[in-house]
């Protein structure tokens, strides 16, 4: 999952066919942001814009539970499903289009990451030595900027 400035903080390898929301939660205790000065790593970030993947009732209260603010486009169906309810729907989870503009970083990194052609055709069989190519591009890209 990378941070806003194109560096990412924590990598989990899944199956292609797994949905991204499932390991929602796994990614986000692997991070540790680190401090200007001294004393350990804080365990959750300050904000963070995610597309609408995880726009859903358990990512977003698991959010809101850990006091993350976030910004999460709301789905389509979602929408309407609300709406149908009328005012037993409850009011429209907040969006700052603002923040969810500068998601193109995320964007841009998985991009410059895809240029690596191990990491994009995955010719490793085991999920540990992936791991190990996709952190070895992830700081290739780190070391550039």
């Amino acid at each position: 999952m990378p941070s806003g400035n194109g560096c990412g903080r924590s990598e989990i390898v899944t199956a292609g066919q797994r949905a991204d929301c499932t390991q929602f939660k796994p990614v986000l205790e692997k991070i540790r942001v680190p401090r200007p000065a001294l004393g350990r790593p804080r365990k959750q970030p300050d904000s963070l814009a995610v597309d609408k993947a995880y726009s859903n009732g358990p990512c977003r209260e698991y959010l809101r539970r850990r006091g993350i603010r976030h910004t999460i486009p709301e789905k389509t169906d979602s929408q309407a499903a609300r709406l149908c309810k009328g005012s037993r729907g409850g009011r429209p989870p907040g969006f700052d289009e603002y923040r969810y503009k500068k998601r193109n970083t995320v964007e841009r990194t998985f991009n410059r990451l895809k240029q690596s052609r191990a990491v994009t055709t995955r010719y490793d069989k085991r999920g540990y030595v992936y791991l190990g190519t996709a952190t070895a591009a992830a700081l290739t890209i780190w070391l550039r900027t």
